[in-house]
């Protein structure tokens, strides 16, 4: 998805030169998106608020202003903050100030190096969103977590979720996760939509961090599919507790899911470990 987004980010530059001087036809820098004015520079202490600003630049140098808007989780800026190690996620839908500006504040749980997405919907049907990446750095003693084998019940927030026993998944090749969402007597939850989704599922690949977001939205939304080259997927739920999980992942590997819903009104994030063939 990273590599994609990269090819996709690259704007050539357009020439009208006829001429058949060699110096005309020399191949000229590609100008592309980037993040510009990113804070915070330096190391940040964890378990205290920071800032995290930026602005997002277009090829022509002044800032993007203009995004998708309207229903559907597929609007505006996310921002996604992913541990290194895979144990802690923020995720974040900021508001754009006044000259396309972004300001948010975050609190790093711990030490070590955290790779800060920037996932942009823009209104083109030929780039709908686009991903920019930095890192920070957490100072401390930085303690690697083992992310661990694929568990299928996880409790979380007062909270049952259980999975599929064996999923079996494999690189570029749509799939469908079913979870079942409880509480702890039993009973099943409503959810409760989140950022325009009533789930949020989000990937990263161990070490490379590689990046993937689906949805699962209520019956009938649109602008819920998620596109990894010419394929599209979305989730869905019919019933309460109950939630089809689409996953379509670019390369092989282990992935954590960070799969995120409000039951009954509660935000919560599930960790689960997938393998990929």
């Amino acid at each position: 998805m990273r590599r994609l987004a990269a090819l996709l980010l690259v704007l050539p530059l357009v020439s009208a030169c006829s001429s058949s001087n060699s110096k005309d036809l020399a191949v000229k820098p590609a100008h592309t998106y980037k993040l510009a004015g990113f804070q915070p520079a330096q190391p940040v202490p964890a378990g205290r608020p920071t800032t995290l600003a930026f602005t997002i630049d277009q090829p022509s140098g002044a800032a993007l202003t203009r995004y998708k808007t309207g229903p559907g989780p597929h609007t505006g800026v996310h921002v996604i903050v992913v541990k290194d190690d895979l144990s802690a996620i923020i995720h974040r839908h900021p508001r754009m100030q006044p000259g396309g500006g972004y300001s948010l504040p975050v609190v790093f749980p711990s030490a070590g190096r955290y790779r800060v997405v920037t996932d942009a919907y823009v209104p083109s049907d030929v780039l709908p969103n686009f991903q920019l990446f930095r890192n920070v750095d957490v100072s401390g003693q930085a303690k690697q977590k083992p992310l661990g084998p694929y568990k299928p019940v996880v409790q979380v927030g007062g909270f049952r979720i259980v999975g599929p026993h064996a999923p079996r998944l494999r690189a570029v090749q749509p799939a469908f996760l079913k979870f079942h969402v409880t509480d702890l007597a039993g009973k099943p939850v409503r959810f409760v939509p989140w950022y325009g989704a009533l789930a949020h599922a989000i990937f990263f690949h161990a070490g490379t961090l590689d990046y993937f977001h689906t949805h699962v939205c209520a019956p009938g939304a649109t602008g819920c599919a998620s596109i990894l080259g010419g394929s599209k997927i979305a989730g869905k739920s019919t019933a309460p507790g109950e939630l089809t999980v689409g996953v379509l992942l670019p390369s092989p590997g282990k992935w954590r899911l960070f799969l995120q819903l409000q039951p009954n009104g509660r935000l919560i994030t599930a960790p689960y470990t997938l393998n990929v063939r």
